[in-house]
């Protein structure tokens, strides 16, 4: 892990930290994605199988995770652990629900009326990642604010294991949730099948959820035949730390990020050199024992990253450059820092507000954008599952009152008709 303290050598580690996945470059994986994305598109379910026995190592037959299974699951976990996905379930609910876009209509003073009409889509799939972990919490994520939009089908994809079982937890979150399509299949195949529909999958209008470089490739694909939430990389955070913040709680926050995978990104901003060198020794220490020490130190290594900022305003610029999935402050003063901060897909005040409590249950989404892409865009919400449409209607006199500014603007575009559908009505 790279200690910096040098602003404009931090300026380019952040760039290069930022672009460690750039998918417009893999031409050997979108080769390998589009292949995947044809088959199914022409084979169904049979490629489907193909690429699973082929990727995951088990024949997925059944496909699908029959309603029983998702009962047991649910009645498999512990008493403690229910209450807990419980209790999360609820907050995040209750937040969602507040997202919820408003209808409306403006009436003109002529009688004419414009309108803008909120929809759910019909049809929604979720990607829910398996291999190195598995993530209830993101069965919740992304169904409960789908069945908030009024989704009437959630189909949900998530890999099995070598034996083709799916998490029990994960099973059991998507019980909770209400969703009762789940297939043990994952990887482009899967994306594949919720985009184009198969004998057992029906076609889906968007699908959303986080995955690895092939899953990202194949939503990239696909969007514009489907709508997807976002193109996801690997997780990243980025810490801003005041003298008063304690180096282990900056180290295992760090370390947090890190055990997601060896792609994941660790980055501490500090004014203080002594905290610097304390938070590199206590990431150290509590690596050696650590469960998933590979993965740790592979991030670490390669995309983590402390810098020692001259003040504050520089670790809030370095911040704003970055444009971070994940912004911790722990500081003093941590909401004068907050005023400065534009770029941001969730910010975390202060030491009681580890990141892990946005990732399990505060209540904001935790599917973040990614690869500085907070810079315009933001979490995943009741919106990535409904559309809008506008309604307008003019009567006689509204059209007239408004006829020659219409006529004008057509003719200054050189479109003569546009003009003459307008003119034509007052002929008589």
């Amino acid at each position: 892990m790279k200690i910096i303290n040098n602003k404009e050598i931090a300026i380019q580690e952040l760039k290069r930290i930022s672009a460690r996945t750039n998918l417009e470059n893999n031409n050997k994986i979108n080769a390998i994605v589009e292949e995947i994305l044809q088959e199914v598109k022409n084979y169904g379910d049979t490629a489907v199988r193909k690429y699973t026995r082929k990727f995951d190592g088990f024949d997925p037959n059944p496909m699908q995770v029959s309603k029983e299974e998702l009962k047991d699951a649910w009645n498999e976990i512990d008493c403690d652990l229910k209450r807990s996905l419980e209790v999360a379930y609820r907050r995040i609910k209750k937040f969602h629900e507040k997202e919820i876009p408003s209808s409306f209509t403006i009436r003109g003073e002529h009688g004419d009326t414009v309108q803008r009409k909120w929809r759910p889509v019909k049809n929604a799939g979720i990607y829910i990642p398996g291999g190195r972990a598995a993530y209830p919490s993101t069965v919740l994520m992304n169904a409960v604010p789908a069945t908030v939009a009024g989704v009437e089908e959630i189909t949900m994809v998530s890999p099995g294991n070598r034996e083709g079982k799916i998490n029990t937890t994960v099973l059991a979150a998507a019980h909770l949730s209400g969703i009762n399509k789940v297939f043990r299949i994952g990887g482009a195949q899967a994306i594949g099948a919720l985009a184009f529909g198969t004998d057992q999958i029906n076609k889906v209008d968007v699908i959303s959820g986080p995955g690895n470089i092939y899953v990202t490739t194949a939503k990239k694909l696909i969007f514009g035949s489907t709508g997807i939430d976002s193109l996801a990389g690997p997780s990243e955070i980025l810490i801003i730390a005041d003298k008063t913040a304690q180096s282990t709680h900056i180290a295992s926050d760090l370390l947090a990020q890190a055990e997601h995978d060896p792609l994941a990104s660790s980055i501490l901003l500090t004014t203080s050199n002594n905290q610097a060198k304390e938070v590199l020794d206590e990431i150290y220490k509590k690596i050696d024992n650590h469960p998933r020490k590979e993965i740790c130190l592979q991030s670490i290594k390669d995309w983590g990253l402390i810098v020692i900022c001259e003040n504050y305003k520089s670790c809030i610029e370095l911040s704003n450059n970055f444009a971070p999935e994940h912004l911790e402050i722990l500081a003093l003063d941590s909401k004068k820092i907050l005023q400065g901060i534009e770029n941001a897909g969730a910010i975390f005040l202060g030491k009681w507000t580890p990141e892990a409590v946005g990732d399990y249950l505060a209540g904001p989404n935790h599917t973040l954008p990614t690869s500085g892409n907070s810079r315009f865009s933001g979490s995943l919400g009741v919106e990535t599952f409904m559309k809008n449409t506008s309604i307008i209607e003019f009567n006689e006199k509204s059209l007239r009152a408004n006829s020659l500014d219409i006529i004008n603007l057509a003719k200054s575009e050189g479109l003569h008709s546009h003009a003459n559908s307008v003119q034509i009505r007052f002929k008589d």
